[in-house]
C-alpha cells in the first residue's frame, strides 16, 4: 500500500469498521467521509448488495451492503451503522460509491513490514480484494483494496443508475 498522507513512506494509515464482527479496513486516501445511516432509495433491477442511492449534496451515490457482496449476511440497521464513502478509481475514471458497515472503528496507522499479503486460503471472501493483513490487538485487520472490491461491470451499474436518476431529477 502506497501511503500518500504523512510523507512517511513507510506508514499506511487505515480506517477500520466491522462487519459481521471482523475488522476490516480501507485506505484512508480512499475515503471522502463517514455518515451515519439515513434513509437510501431503493433502485430495481440492481444486484441484490446494491441497497440503493443516497442525495449526497445533490450528487446520486450508489450504496453497496458489502456485507452482503461477501457474503456475509444482511447488515442490520443500528444505532452504529453506518455509510462510509470511498472514491474508487478504475482505468482512470473516478467513481464515489457508499459501502454500508457495522460499524467505524478507527483511523490507524501500520507500518508497512506489519502488513502481510493476504492468506491463499481460509477466508470468506476473495483474496483478490484483499490488500492486506495488519495485526492489531490480538487479530487481524482485513485491508480491502477498495478498487478491486467492485468490478468494473458493477461500477458501469451503479454508475448508470446514478446518471438515470440524476437526470430524472
Amino acid at each position: 500500500m502506497e501511503d500518500k498522507t504523512n510523507g512517511n513512506d513507510n506508514i499506511s494509515q487505515v480506517l477500520t469498521f466491522k462487519l459481521a464482527e471482523e475488522v476490516y479496513g480501507v485506505d484512508i486516501m480512499s475515503v471522502r467521509e463517514v455518515l451515519d445511516f439515513s434513509s437510501v432509495t431503493k433502485v430495481p433491477h440492481t444486484p441484490d448488495f446494491m441497497v440503493g442511492v443516497i442525495n449526497l449534496r445533490g450528487n446520486v451515490v450508489p450504496v453497496v451492503d458489502l456485507k452482503k457482496k461477501f457474503r456475509l449476511g444482511d447488515t442490520e440497521r443500528t444505532v452504529n451503522t453506518c455509510i462510509i464513502i470511498v472514491e474508487v478509481v478504475i482505468d482512470d475514471e473516478s467513481t464515489v460509491l457508499g459501502a454500508l458497515a457495522d460499524s467505524v472503528q478507527e483511523v490507524v496507522e501500520f507500518e508497512h513490514e506489519t502488513i502481510e499479503d493476504a492468506p491463499r486460503i481460509g477466508t470468506h471472501l476473495n483474496t483478490a480484494f484483499i490488500a492486506g493483513m495488519a495485526k492489531k490487538d490480538n487479530g487481524f485487520v482485513i485491508i480491502l483494496d477498495v478498487n478491486a472490491v467492485f468490478s468494473m461491470t458493477e461500477i458501469g451499474t451503479y454508475t448508470g443508475v446514478a446518471a438515470e436518476l440524476a437526470a430524472g431529477q
